[in-house]
């Protein structure tokens, strides 16, 4: 037997529950959900739990949070093994600069994979569904989201992450459904996040499947 697979033995051993981390803004923390076991880190717990993987949360997301945020929630943060990081509404409303926005976001994710953590991204949802927005600019709303996205997309990836390409799919359905958003109009209600995480779980499980063959 390698060292390396003594180690991933002992580490096992050790730590035989999945350390689940959750950072970003308001939507990685939970506002608008009526309770707290219907929040995004609640959900996805409870979907790794069905799937026989016993589980540690953590969130230290912090409503409001920019991408700029991203590195002192980082020195709050235990070691993971999985993390799911949502950020980039608050980018745009805050107008932190696309190029800033990116980097921020891919030295999270570097720091995150540089301690072992396979990395789950949630980059800036369509803000054109959300209650505020006029019709007439909801294209060009639509299009600066776009534009974020795919430079956080560039720079999760290049760090090492996975991205989630759920946004379009998510951004109908929302747009098609004000139930889904909560009293303010802006996030989503209990039955948004429902929606959220079901659509991040498959993504979710597949990086727990990865790390745990990565273990053995």
């Amino acid at each position: 037997m390698s060292a390396a697979s003594r180690h991933s033995r002992r580490r096992r051993s050790v730590a035989p529950h999945v350390r689940f981390l959750v950072l970003g803004d308001s939507l990685a923390f939970g506002t608008g959900a009526a309770r707290s076991e219907h929040t995004l880190g609640a959900r996805l717990t409870g979907t790794l739990a069905q799937a026989g993987e016993p589980v540690e949360l953590q969130v230290v997301a912090v409503p409001g949070a920019t991408s700029l945020g991203l590195a002192a929630q980082l020195r709050r943060a235990v070691d993971a093994d999985v993390a799911l990081l949502v950020i980039g509404a608050n980018d745009l409303t805050h107008q932190v600069p696309p190029a800033e926005s990116a980097a921020a976001l891919g030295a999270a994710v570097r720091e995150l994979r540089g301690r072992g953590t396979e990395v789950l991204v949630v980059p800036t949802p369509d803000l054109s569904s959300v209650a505020w927005v006029p019709p007439a600019f909801r294209a060009v709303v639509s299009g600066i989201c776009d534009s974020l996205r795919a430079r956080q997309t560039l720079a999760a990836e290049a760090a090492g992450g996975v991205v989630a390409p759920v946004g379009p799919e998510l951004s109908r359905r929302f747009a098609a459904d004000p139930a889904l958003f909560s009293s303010d109009r802006f996030h989503p209600s209990s039955a948004g996040y429902a929606l959220v995480a079901e659509a991040l779980a498959p993504h979710l499980l597949a990086l727990v499947a990865q790390r745990s063959d990565d273990a053995a």
